[in-house]
């Protein structure tokens, strides 16, 4: 429990910079969703003349006069933001230990090396699990602010929910590529490099219509846009998506128990 906490105590002021990065994204952009919807005439004719190679990289196809639509939209850099922080986590749970040079010290306390994981993935855990919940409620509380119409709350969450699918994603392999690699002396340029490598792969494959390409990056596996539509996720991804964190969890376990540290 000790260690629980002081790993929550590390990650306190990240989770306090991205969460309210993120609810400043969704406040920023939201407040521009009543001058788009009262004159989307416009709005759609300046997306009609940007080449639909772009719009499709952007994921901006058609403009939706609805509040829904206009937030699946901006969603994309939501997740992209939250990828980062989930990112930065995870390569930060045993490389901070290792850089640091207190590995060493921590494994000759009378704890397992399953407990110090433990405790770590935890204390990940719930950081991520704060930024979702004041997240979405700051969203919900905007959009209901801001809409023109009632909207499917439904949707909303399920839209909403899939940033933290997505960040379970990203912090889980995070965790598995800190301890395969040896050492890592800086965690965000590794984060970014990872993270915007998905992203592109993501945006390449929207613009070359390549239906493989969303199997192979995280960002597409809740396209918001189909979950307006269906009202539900793609059952496929959400197999891929438990498969990818269960294979990256225990590996990180497995791992981890045979790891050896570098001693001061």
């Amino acid at each position: 429990m000790n260690m629980y906490i002081h790993e929550l105590k590390v990650y306190r002021k990240s989770t306090i910079v991205w969460t309210l990065s993120l609810i400043a994204i969704v406040i920023l952009f939201m407040s521009i969703f009543p001058a788009f919807a009262k004159d989307a005439a416009t709005f759609q004719k300046y997306i009609d003349s940007i080449p639909k190679a772009l719009t499709a990289a952007l994921g901006i196809t058609s403009l939706d006069l609805s509040v829904l639509g206009f937030y699946s939209v901006i969603f994309t850099y939501i997740m992209l933001c939250g990828a980062i922080q989930a990112m930065n986590i995870g390569l930060s749970i045993v490389s901070n230990e290792e850089r640091g040079k207190t590995a060493d010290f921590l494994l000759s306390k009378p704890i397992t090396r399953q407990q110090i994981i433990t405790s770590k993935l935890l204390a990940a855990l719930t950081s991520i699990v704060i930024t979702n919940i004041i997240f979405i409620t700051v969203a919900t509380i905007v959009l209901q602010s801001v809409k023109t119409e009632p909207f499917s709350i439904n949707k909303f969450a399920l839209i909403s929910l899939s940033l933290f699918l997505t960040q379970l994603i990203f912090v889980s392999m995070g965790v598995f590529i800190s301890i395969i690699v040896k050492k890592i002396r800086s965690v965000l340029p590794i984060s970014l490099g990872i993270v915007f490598g998905f992203f592109i792969i993501g945006m390449l494959g929207s613009v070359i219509g390549d239906d493989v390409a969303k199997y192979i990056t995280p960002f597409k596996y809740f396209d918001p846009s189909k979950i307006i539509k269906n009202s539900a996720y793609e059952t496929q991804f959400i197999i891929i998506t438990i498969t990818i964190i269960i294979l990256t969890t225990v590996g990180s376990y497995v791992l981890y128990s045979k790891k050896d540290m570098a001693n001061v």
